[in-house]
């Protein structure tokens, strides 16, 4: 590392990923001055191969996504953070160009977002929802993450973006099933938060939902021009809209 870069934790939250966090560290360990992984269970030797690589592993309960990385925030100790997944993976290219970022006298961001190259059924995709530049990289003095079940935003005292060009590899889902289940799971998630704010639910709006939101994506958001992964991941989408309003109907109890 650049001996003028700013300090950077990476941290991971995890569970049962030992077919893919190796993949994940071993561009982090030896480059990042920390990298902490947070496990809340593994059984399949997640925590093992992770000590293997060089990361500092704590093991803990599961509270949630939000107050899992804030936990992780509690641990950190470098000027600046990347929140980082099992499923992603930092290039070369991305190292260097936050390096270059990070080395930078002038420098007054406090997030830093990079590309976001998506894979689903072998390929990345090119348009999208799951295309849009992610705030990964953040100064760590007064961040915090917001209490949403799922889909957690990123709280900073100060918001000042800057964009990097080289990409974050993204490799979400294992397979179609995986996918509709991931989504599927996060819908029944942001059902629950939105049950306990008041909101009700009906399937008339879930299923208005499940038409819109594959519009927004299959059309606007051009996914038609992934071919048959951009359809499938537009209906993907739009039963993740569908989903989360059903499951809140189902909790209204009339």
């Amino acid at each position: 590392m650049p001996s003028s870069r700013r300090s950077v934790s990476a941290f991971l939250i995890v569970k049962n990923e030992a077919d893919r966090i190796e993949d994940c560290l071993r561009p982090l360990c030896g480059w990042a001055d920390e990298v902490i992984v947070l496990d809340s269970g593994s059984t399949d030797g997640t925590v093992e191969m992770a000590e293997r690589l060089g990361a500092t592993v704590h093991r803990t309960d599961w509270p949630g996504y939000a107050a899992q990385r804030n936990r992780a925030l509690d641990l950190v100790k470098s000027e600046w953070v990347l929140s980082i997944d099992a499923d992603e993976r930092v290039t070369p290219e991305l190292r260097d160009e936050i390096d270059q970022a990070l080395s930078s006298p002038t420098l007054d961001a406090t997030l830093i977002k990079m590309p976001w190259k998506t894979y689903f059924c072998g390929k990345p995709l090119r348009f999208g929802r799951y295309t849009s530049p992610q705030g990964k990289l953040f100064r760590r003095e007064g961040a915090r993450y917001s209490t949403r079940p799922v889909h957690e935003q990123l709280l900073l005292p100060q918001r000042k973006v800057q964009f990097l060009k080289s990409a974050l590899i993204h490799h979400s889902w294992r397979d179609y099933a995986h996918a509709q289940e991931k989504h599927l799971q996060y819908a029944c998630l942001l059902a629950q938060h939105k049950h306990a704010q008041g909101h009700k639910g009906s399937v008339a709006y879930a299923s208005l939902r499940f038409f819109t939101d594959f519009l927004q994506q299959y059309l606007f958001r051009l996914c038609f021009l992934d071919g048959w992964r951009g359809f499938l991941m537009s209906v993907i989408l739009g039963q993740y809209a569908f989903h989360k309003y059903a499951a809140l109907r189902t909790m209204r109890g009339d």
